[in-house]
């Protein structure tokens, strides 16, 4: 697949783990709804890596991703995202790993949070990078 290719792919695939998580939380599936939230910021990152010109790491950690998008840019909003949502990275990366091996209930208020700040995030990194 050529690099134009695998962006466009990345992007639709992260808009599809959006829209499945928002029929997800219409429906109550909060901890599907939790997974599928990482989903659509993790391949959005490597999507805009790729466009950058990188081939991404072959990671699922979206603080890593960040850090290397950082690292490429060096845009200080990047970093600020980091800080400024650190726990909630760290909770959709855990949803991330939860969601194969530990029962792990979410409530709609965690998974309304979680959504907010993927679109954020999504939105502020789109900016930032250009």
């Amino acid at each position: 697949m050529a690099k134009r290719e695998e962006y466009e792919y990345l992007l639709e695939r992260s808009r599809r783990f959006y829209e499945t998580a928002r029929m997800q939380i219409e429906r109550g599936f909060f901890d599907l709804a939790a997974f599928s939230l990482e989903q659509p910021l993790q391949l959005y990152l490597k999507a805009v890596l790729l466009k950058l010109g990188l081939e991404y790491p072959r990671t699922h950690s979206v603080r890593r991703l960040m850090e290397l998008l950082y690292e490429v840019k060096e845009c200080e909003e990047i970093k600020a995202l980091l800080s400024k949502f650190s726990v909630e990275i760290g909770a959709l990366e855990d949803a991330y790993i939860t969601s194969r091996y530990v029962a792990r209930a979410y409530t709609f208020d965690e998974v309304a949070r979680l959504e907010k700040v993927v679109r954020e995030l999504m939105d502020a990194i789109g900016k930032a990078a250009g």
